[in-house]
């Protein structure tokens, strides 16, 4: 079974919605990392000149207190700097250990336009003696000192404050393209499931007519044909009433004037039999021409279904001359209407009934069999007839197709197989026409099983 990420994954994939929106976000991304590295290289040099030039002024500000200020107060300078300017000033000395300066593009510009400006030879650490800052020193006379400024000071804060905006930037985007994808996909996953309830032979609902001109276009020209399909199915079960009644009513007053004719018991019989196909014709038209119904949402005991036919079958064939054997494994359930599977599995034994009889004593001898295989319920109709050729198989699994004569030495309108493969399809399941071993044919019926 795939966890819930792999389908929330898949269907993000593979859905309109999830394919437009990660378009989006990877558009975004790249847009906004390319604005991101312009911006802050744009920035990067007049931020570091700005700090550059805060350093050497509060440098030329300390040395020139320093210088005429008396020696004696030095000491009270110092301090009353470190207090109120957070600027504080150092003793060089020749053993003092300094730190190398990070390598970085801003701290090395940094660096680059305090020496262009107090010369080659200043020396700027990024901690003296462990003590961690901005150093830069500076002479007045033959003494040597250090000035120190806190590095959050004077670093390049913006670059951190411009990513997060950047962040809630794209946050915002994303959620305003979410909303403007889903605005679009709405009404296209509500047409794509009216589809589906369509397709299945229901009536969706209308949908709104209302919208953006084109959505509004097609929701009102879906809306017309799911309209003129309900009144053509409508007028379709009137016609096929009318056309039942108009023929069959005919044939059984056909049937009745010969009876009571003088014609012979021969001629009486062909004419019975020919009036016999043409309402089985008939039969198999209409129920070709009738709509698929849907599934049940309950599964059905197919075992118990598929036991009653055989007990009216078997009864059947029995009075035809012939044999029906079956083997049907019990408790085996499907969603499927239990008249629809009677009617496609009798179509299957009639057809075995008529086509499958084998040429030494020309009766009827069928085996039924109801087995599980897996997730699939395997229901297998097999006969002792002449069989079919494989290459013939996909033809005569279309409408009004019939196999050779050696196969269909009845006359028929070409439709019971095709009626079975479209039932099947309508619940997911399929029809396969497989040789039998020793001679025949064997159709085989594969239903999804219901645990």
């Amino acid at each position: 079974m795939p966890s819930f990420n792999q389908t929330f994954i898949s269907r993000i994939r593979f859905s309109l919605f999830g394919r437009t929106f990660l378009l989006l976000v990877a558009l975004m991304l790249v847009s906004l990392g390319a604005w991101l590295k312009v911006f802050l290289s744009m920035e990067l040099g007049p931020r570091a000149h700005q700090m550059a030039q805060r350093i050497i002024t509060s440098v030329n500000i300390t040395r020139t207190a320093l210088i005429y200020s008396q020696r004696e107060e030095h000491s009270k300078l110092l301090i009353d700097l470190a207090i109120n300017e957070s600027i504080q000033v150092y003793p060089r000395e020749i053993t003092d250990f300094a730190e190398p300066l990070l390598r970085d593009d801003y701290w090395e510009r940094v660096a680059q336009h305090i020496r262009s400006r107090f010369g080659s030879d200043t020396k700027i650490a990024w901690g003296v003696n462990k003590i961690p800052g901005f150093w830069v020193s500076f002479q007045i006379g033959k003494d040597l000192y250090w000035l120190v400024f806190e590095r959050e000071q004077i670093s390049l804060t913006g670059r951190f404050e411009w990513i997060g905006w950047g962040i809630t930037a794209l946050i915002l985007s994303l959620i305003g393209a979410a909303i403007s994808v889903g605005f679009v996909n709405r009404p296209l996953s509500r047409l794509a499931k009216s589809a589906q309830i369509l397709s299945r032979g229901d009536t969706p609902t209308p949908l709104p007519e209302y919208g953006p001109q084109e959505i509004r276009a097609i929701n009102t020209s879906f809306n017309r044909m799911v309209k003129d399909l309900k009144r053509t199915e409508i007028d379709r079960e009137l016609m096929l009433a009318g056309i039942s009644h108009d023929l069959r009513t005919p044939l059984a007053r056909m049937r009745l004037e010969i009876e009571l004719s003088d014609v012979s018991q021969d001629t009486r019989q062909a004419i019975d039999e020919d009036l016999g196909q043409i309402d089985h014709s008939i039969g198999q038209l209409m129920e070709y021409a009738r709509p698929a119904s849907r599934p049940p949402e309950s599964p059905v005991d197919i075992s118990m279904v598929i036991s009653e036919l055989y007990e009216r079958e078997r009864s059947h064939t029995i009075g035809m001359g012939g044999s029906l054997d079956a083997y049907i494994e019990p408790g085996l359930w499907a969603r499927v209407i239990p008249l629809n599977l009677k009617r496609i599995v009798s179509n299957l034994i009639e057809n075995a009934r008529r086509y499958g009889r084998p040429s030494h004593d020309n009766l009827p001898h069928i085996n039924l069999s109801l087995h599980s295989n897996g997730n699939v319920v395997i229901i297998e109709v097999s006969d002792q007839g002449p069989g079919i050729d494989p290459a013939d198989v996909d033809r005569l699994l279309r409408p009004f197709s019939r196999g050779e004569a050696a196969r269909t030495g009845v006359s028929g309108a070409g439709l019971g197989l095709a009626i079975v493969e479209r039932s099947l399809k309508h619940i997911g399941g399929s029809l396969k026409l497989l040789p039998r071993n020793g001679g025949g044919l064997v159709a085989r019926i594969e239903l999804p099983k219901f645990d």
